[in-house]
């Protein structure tokens, strides 16, 4: 039994294949290509062709991908969507869309209504849904959308109306028409719920097209029997089915891969992980072995969104970056020749000078020809590392949660450019392979369920709220594609609402099983 862990980051698809017992048999990194697609068909090929093993042994294939991210921030392959808010006329003061960039609103048509629905924040009606005005709303819109965020004011106490309107659609234009629903995707803060809902909606062509390319470059390669699984950003993987409908779930995957991958390598499950790449280093931390989760809203593409994101601090610092001087100050990146470093950077031959360059210079690194690279003055050298030195010391304060020296997994293909020492972590380790640990993240992981939802203790007992909200977990990780008898309870989390007379809590619920 084998299984095949990909991840596309912005210089390079990384490869990897592992065998029943989780050890490596071989890895490969390909430059990403501009589609992404051909970067993944070359890595694959690279490492069947190299790994020479029986393709018809082939279990699992995994995928970590930043097609959605890039599809958002690049406002291209994005769906038609039509915004249906449950909140007429309580919420009309705000209306979709607002502070939104108005690129990515035209790119999305900016349909949207506003019709009766919704509840109070102590689950009191606010207002009765109206069947006939939804079908005569869909009558209109009939062409004009392609995909349809369903929105209820407080559906995180109540869904049933965003669950009623999500079936009237797909009895008017099919049971395959793209919905999505805030309640399963989104927090407490219509806005910022609504936000999210309205992107998973317009990333249903994006996945579309990823999910059948994955499959189709498996095919070619000869591997037909292998359970496809794409990556989500809480550390774990969901089945193509369960990415379809939550493909916003992807964003931001590949930091929390190398995260999970650092985990597994260095066998640690509390640590801080910088993951330096051919572009940008990632810093994240490791709680129980799986990446902690941001607290704060997160703004993708510049839109405010309040869905599930890893805590990752990102530095356009890379094994790429490009270093200058100017009237005696050093930069280093953010910009990188990326994908271009085997011909650009000058220990390769090229005429632009990288971190890369600077590494294999003081001897930290033992890539290209050294000698192309002599010519560099070591006094400069030494100040180019220093200022990579400060960008890294700045980022991992910034993620610490105390004053004291942090012990620090180094993982990343464009490792070679950190010191030996940082100021402020008294340990770092280096583990055999981080140079892939992105893939083998993505290869060993599990699958997740994860359910949010507002309970009110009084109403109904802490006990039942566990038990109900555990019960609605195992179901979405069962969804999502891992076997019910191995599902485990993971993280429990609950925070009292202040503001609600009757011991209202916000309780989020994770489980973890194991994939078929």
């Amino acid at each position: 039994m084998y299984k095949i862990g990909i991840d596309v980051g912005g210089t390079n698809t990384d490869a990897i294949i592992l065998d029943e017992n989780s050890q490596l048999i071989h890895s490969v990194k390909s430059p990403t290509s501009l589609d992404i697609k051909t970067g993944i068909e070359n890595a694959l090929r690279d490492l069947i062709k190299a790994a020479d093993i029986d393709k018809t042994k082939i279990t699992h294939a995994m995928l970590g991908t930043t097609q959605c991210t890039n599809a958002i921030v690049e406002r291209k392959k994005l769906a038609k969507v039509g915004v249906i808010r449950l909140g007429y006329p309580a919420t009309a003061s705000v209306l979709p869309y607002t502070a939104w960039p108005k690129d990515i609103i035209q790119k999305l048509s900016g349909n949207y209504a506003l019709i009766h629905g919704g509840y109070e924040y102590d689950g009191q009606i606010l207002g009765e849904l109206d069947e006939t005005e939804i079908k005569t709303l869909l009558e209109e819109w009939q062409n004009k959308v392609e995909s349809i965020a369903v929105v209820g004011v407080f559906s995180s106490i109540k869904n049933d109306q965003e669950l009623k309107v999500r079936d009237l659609i797909q009895e008017v234009y099919g049971e395959e028409f793209p919905v999505s629903c805030s309640s399963l995707i989104g927090s407490v803060g219509l806005i910022e719920r609504e936000n999210a809902t309205i992107l998973n909606a317009a990333l249903c062509k994006v996945i579309e097209a990823t999910t059948k390319g994955f499959v189709q470059a498996l095919e070619y390669e000869g591997i037909f029997e292998a359970e496809v699984y794409l990556c989500q950003n809480d550390g774990t993987l969901m089945s193509i089915e369960y990415a379809k409908q939550f493909p916003i779930l992807t964003i931001a995957c590949g930091p929390t891969n190398s995260i999970r991958g650092a985990s597994y390598l260095a066998q640690i499950k509390n640590t801080m992980v910088l993951d330096v790449g051919g572009t940008t280093s990632d810093i994240g931390v490791l709680q129980d072995g799986f990446p902690r989760e941001s607290s704060v809203a997160v703004e993708i593409g510049g839109i405010r969104t309040n869905f599930r994101m890893p805590d990752i601090i990102s530095v356009g610092l890379g094994g790429g970056s490009i270093v200058r001087e100017d009237n005696g100050k050093i930069t280093v990146g953010p910009d990188s020749v990326g994908y271009r470093i085997s011909q650009e950077a000058i220990v390769f031959g090229g005429k632009t000078l990288t971190a890369t360059d600077i590494a294999v210079r003081l001897g930290l690194a033992d890539v290209g020809n050294k000698s192309l690279v002599a010519h560099i003055d070591k006094e400069f050298a030494k100040a180019v590392q220093l200022e990579i030195s400060f960008l890294l010391e700045q980022a991992i304060d910034k993620m610490k949660t105390s004053s004291e020296d942090v012990e620090l997994v180094l993982v990343g293909g464009g490792s070679i450019i950190v010191p030996e020492a940082i100021r402020g972590v008294s340990n770092i380790i280096k583990t055999e392979n981080g140079g892939v640990a992105n893939a083998i993240g993505a290869s060993i992981s599990q699958i997740s369920g994860q359910y949010e939802q507002i309970y009110i203790y009084s109403r109904e007992p802490r006990e039942d709220s566990l038990k109900d909200a555990q019960e609605k977990a195992v179901k979405q990780a069962i969804l999502a594609g891992a076997v019910s008898d191995t599902i485990e309870l993971v993280e429990v989390e609950e925070t009292p609402l202040a503001y609600h007379p009757e011991n209202a809590t916000r309780l989020r619920v994770k489980v973890v099983g194991r994939m078929k």
